[in-house]
């Protein structure tokens, strides 16, 4: 859901959605208390250790968690095979971990052993601030068996956190609502969006829902519209250079400021946030009352909690969902079947004990992956756990990541802290009204002089 990365900016993803579900046991490496590094000392005999750990699996409007429920029977599980270990977790919103949080503890030296990462550039800025472990040696086994999926985790060679999801984005839709309008056909071009989102406010349908208030969420069109503008090797780049003097980037937000200008959003946007309440963007489709909404391949398990949390109602909000990649745009030198992706992951803090790389490693076992993806829908890393995602609408997107000519790593991830979040605020100024395309530019550009 946002940041980072000098690293390499493009993941390959095919090879988590094609490989079969391999055989696990409770015997499996990772599993097995015989099979974990005990430092010739048993369990018993080790020095008590508390690991403490946040993430952003936090309870929907429902009260229903079943990601952070998972996450605490997985914590479960490893201190019932490692008795010295006592793991304290912390569930926090998403916005408020990455934005607030986690770089405030970090700063303060006071941080919790294990944490969500998202990669990239911000995990680049984390390691050159000297506050991640390095997991290279630790966790050799793991990096191979997760494959290229890794990478945004990777700096300069060592690797520094491990992903447990990896997905693409694009956009959401009711499928009432378009057959309500008369929309007969997914839209494959822009062209074909403008005519959907006539064709639904001609129905007194909002067309699309986006949570400006929380910034990455509307800076994620203009991302699309960059990567349909912008060739790949100038996106790619542009993470390590900051080199924003192609006439691309100016591009991306011109077509950004022309949409706008469609009117296709709900109204008072600008104040709406993403996830939380009824009125956020999210609710908004979750509930009805919007009709599209661009976000991430997390975003079904969000709408699932807006409902009452019965199988009956989850059953239907998902008969009802569709999705569809983001439509290809006229001209510009980006391939169009590239897609932005980006993934969930955890690193240790540096001066966490030997046991939070065990307890990351149990994490992202073949099992655990497989059994966050039976429990709450994850898309797995583990290629032996692909075939345990079975919601035809994750399938579809597992597949777009698979033919797209690449993924690209979320632009704010893949830049960093300082460009991506200038990117970010000059974006919401095109959709405030306050800044236009050029800014977005000069933002990123003079961000990049402070690196």
């Amino acid at each position: 859901m946002a940041s980072m990365r000098k690293a390499s900016a493009a993941v390959a993803f095919a090879a988590s959605a094609a490989l079969l579900l391999a055989a696990c046991s409770s015997d499996d490496a990772g599993n097995d208390p015989t099979d974990a590094p005990t430092g010739g000392e048993s369990s018993e005999e080790k020095e008590p250790v508390t690991l403490t750990w946040w993430h952003n699996s936090v309870a929907g409007d429902n009260g229903q968690n079943d990601l952070g429920d998972y996450w605490q029977s997985v914590a479960d599980a490893f201190t019932a095979e490692n008795p010295h270990v006592t793991i304290e977790i912390e569930q926090i919103q998403n916005e408020d971990l990455q934005r607030t949080r986690i770089p405030l503890a970090l700063q303060s030296g006071d941080a919790p052993d294990l944490f969500q990462a998202w990669g990239g550039g911000e995990l680049a800025t984390q390691v050159e601030s000297g506050y991640l472990m390095d997991l290279s040696e630790t966790l050799a086994d793991d990096v191979t068996r997760l494959g290229g999926s890794v990478a945004p985790w990777q700096y300069e060679g060592s690797t520094y956190g491990l992903p447990f999801q990896f997905g693409v984005e694009g956009i959401w839709y009711r499928e009432s609502l378009f057959e309500e309008a008369g929309i007969t056909e997914e839209p494959a071009t822009m062209a074909e969006l403008n005519e959907a989102v006539q064709a639904l406010k001609d129905a007194d349908i909002t067309p699309i829902a986006v949570g400006a208030a929380d910034g990455w969420p509307a800076a994620h069109w203009w991302y699309n519209f960059a990567l349909r503008s912008c060739p790949q090797d100038v996106v790619a780049s542009a993470g390590t250079t900051f080199d924003f003097s192609d006439p691309c980037w100016v591009e991306a937000g011109t077509q950004l400021e022309e949409f706008i200008g469609t009117n296709p959003f709900q109204d008072q946007y600008i104040s709406t946030v993403a996830q939380t309440g009824a009125t956020s963007s999210a609710g908004l489709v979750a509930t009805g009352e919007a009709a599209m909404e661009l976000m991430g391949h997390w975003n079904v398990f969000v709408y699932e909690g807006f409902t009452d949390g019965s199988d009956e109602a989850i059953a239907a909000l998902h008969d009802d969902l569709g999705w569809f990649p983001m439509p290809a745009t006229e001209g510009g030198a980006g391939d169009p079947s590239a897609a932005l992706g980006g993934g969930d992951g955890f690193a240790c803090y540096v001066d966490a004990p030997p046991e939070c790389a065990e307890f990351l490693s149990f994490i992202v076992s073949d099992e655990n992956q497989a059994g966050a993806a039976e429990a709450a829908g994850i898309l797995p890393v583990a290629p032996a756990a692909a075939e345990a995602v079975t919601n035809p609408v994750l399938v579809e997107l597992s597949q777009v990541a698979g033919n797209a000519a690449y993924v690209q790593l979320w632009l704010d991830t893949s830049f960093g802290t300082n460009v991506g979040g200038a990117m970010n605020d000059g974006i919401v100024g095109i959709f405030a009204g306050t800044g236009d395309a050029q800014d977005v530019v000069d933002l990123m550009t003079a961000a990049a002089l402070t690196q």
